[in-house]
C-alpha cells in the first residue's frame, strides 16, 4: 500500500447488519439490546482510488437520541456519499466542512452518528495506507490498555447484585450504573447494592437526561454517602442552567455526555460552570476529528475527561480505544460493547482481558474486517 495521500475516496458502502445479543441493556430511554432479537448496527466501508479501504460503524439508537437505522443510512448515502465524493483522504477538516454543508448543524451538531461512522471509516483507512495505528498517524498514544468499567443495567436490587458478581468474576475491578430507569428511592437501593458487592471499586452512575433538577439534587445527596464518584447527565441535555445550578450544590462531580455534542458545546458548559468532568465518545461527536478537537479542550480547560461508547460493536470499540489512549484518560471507560453484544464479522481484532482493554497494534483501527460475514449479518431495511 502506497503512502500517497492524495488518493481520494472512490466509493462509500453501506451495510446493515444484526449482530447477537449477549445479555439485556436498558438506559432511562429504553431498552439498547433485547435478548433474542439482534443488535442493529451499520457498518461503512470507504475505499479510496487505489482500492485501499476502512471500516467506519455507527449504532442506531433511539432511546438516546434521534438517529434511526433508516434515517443513518438515507444521511449516508443520499447525502454524505456522494459529496466526499473524490475528496482527498488527507484532508480531514475539509471533510467535517463537507458535513456540516450537506447535513446543516441545528441547536448542536446535525446527524452524527451517521458522520462519525464515515469519519472512522477514513481514519482507518489513511491509517492502513500508512501502515501504522490511528493514534499513531495522530500523533498521541499515551496507553497502550485501557482500563474498562462493567456496566450494571438492572431491574431490581437483585438483579443488580448478580450483575456485580458476574463482572467481578470476569475481572472488572470498575463499575458504571444506569439509573433514572425506577424510582429514586429504587435507584439508590440499586446503587447501594452494586457498592456494597463492589467493595471499593470505582463506581459512577449514568441518568441519561432521567432528572429534574430538583430529583437530581436529592438523588445526588444520598449517592454521595455510598462513595460514588461520579453522576453522569442527570438533566437534560439541553439544560444549561439545570446543570449549572445542580452543579453548584451537587456533593457528587457532575459529568456531561449527550450535552457534548460538538467542541463548542464543551466551551459553554465550561462558561456556563455545568460541569467536572467531559465525557468522550466518538459516535457523538461525529467521528475521532471532532472528538480528539474536544478531548484537547477539555485537557487544555482543567476539565476531567472521561470515556464512553454507544454499545459499539469491535469497529467502535477500538476507535476510541485509540482516542483514549491518545489523551491517557485516567479513570476506566465505560466501553460495553463485548459485555452485551458479539461480532462475529472480525477476524482479528480488539484484546480484552480482565477488564482491559490493549489498544490494536495494527494498522488504522487494527479490526481486520470478514466482508463475507458482514454480507451473510446483512439486514434488509
Amino acid at each position: 500500500m502506497g503512502t500517497d495521500l492524495q488518493a481520494r475516496i472512490a466509493r462509500v458502502d453501506v451495510y446493515v447488519v444484526g449482530l447477537p445479543v449477549r445479555r439485556p441493556f436498558a438506559i432511562s430511554g429504553g431498552a439498547v439490546t433485547r435478548v433474542g432479537e439482534p443488535a442493529v448496527r451499520v457498518l461503512v466501508k470507504v475505499t479510496d482510488t487505489d482500492g485501499v479501504y476502512g471500516w467506519g460503524e455507527a449504532t442506531p439508537l433511539p432511546s438516546w437520541t434521534y438517529e434511526t437505522t433508516e434515517s443513518i443510512v438515507g444521511t449516508l448515502r443520499g447525502y454524505l456519499a456522494p459529496a466526499v465524493h473524490g475528496h482527498p483522504l488527507w484532508d480531514l477538516d475539509g471533510l467535517h466542512r463537507t458535513f456540516d454543508r450537506v447535513i446543516q448543524r441545528g441547536f448542536s451538531i446535525g446527524a452524527p452518528l451517521a458522520k462519525a461512522a464515515l469519519d472512522v471509516g477514513v481514519h482507518d483507512l489513511v491509517g492502513r495506507r500508512l501502515g501504522v495505528p490511528v493514534g499513531v498517524w495522530r500523533g498521541s498514544r499515551r496507553r497502550e490498555e485501557i482500563e474498562l468499567a462493567w456496566v450494571v443495567s438492572p431491574e431490581s436490587v437483585e438483579a443488580a447484585e448478580a450483575s456485580v458478581e458476574e463482572g467481578r468474576a470476569a475481572g472488572y475491578r470498575a463499575f458504571k450504573v444506569k439509573i433514572g430507569l425506577h424510582t429514586e428511592d429504587e435507584d439508590v437501593a440499586i446503587v447501594r447494592a452494586v457498592r456494597r458487592r463492589a467493595g471499593s471499586a470505582f463506581l459512577w452512575v449514568d441518568a441519561n437526561q432521567a432528572y429534574r433538577p430538583q430529583e437530581a439534587l436529592r438523588v445526588a445527596r444520598r449517592l454521595s454517602e455510598l462513595d460514588v464518584a461520579v453522576f453522569e447527565q442527570p438533566l437534560r441535555s439541553n439544560d444549561l442552567f439545570g446543570l449549572a445550578w445542580l452543579r453548584e450544590r451537587s456533593p457528587i462531580p457532575v459529568a456531561l455526555d449527550e450535552t457534548l455534542r460538538h467542541p463548542q458545546d464543551l466551551l459553554t458548559a465550561v462558561r456556563l460552570g455545568c460541569l467536572d468532568v467531559a465525557i468522550a465518545k466518538v459516535q457523538r461527536n461525529a467521528g475521532l476529528w471532532l472528538s480528539w478537537r474536544l478531548c484537547a479542550l477539555a485537557e487544555d480547560s482543567g476539565i476531567d475527561l472521561m470515556g464512553s461508547g454507544l454499545t459499539d460493536s469491535d469497529l467502535g470499540l477500538a476507535a476510541s480505544l485509540h482516542l483514549f489512549s491518545g489523551f491517557g484518560l485516567r479513570h476506566p471507560a465505560d466501553l460495553n460493547g463485548r459485555q452485551f453484544l458479539e461480532s462475529p464479522y472480525a477476524v482479528q481484532t480488539v484484546r480484552v482481558e480482565g477488564g482491559r482493554a490493549t489498544v490494536p497494534l495494527g494498522p488504522g483501527l487494527g479490526v481486520e474486517v470478514d466482508e463475507g460475514a458482514v454480507r451473510r449479518l446483512s439486514l434488509s431495511i
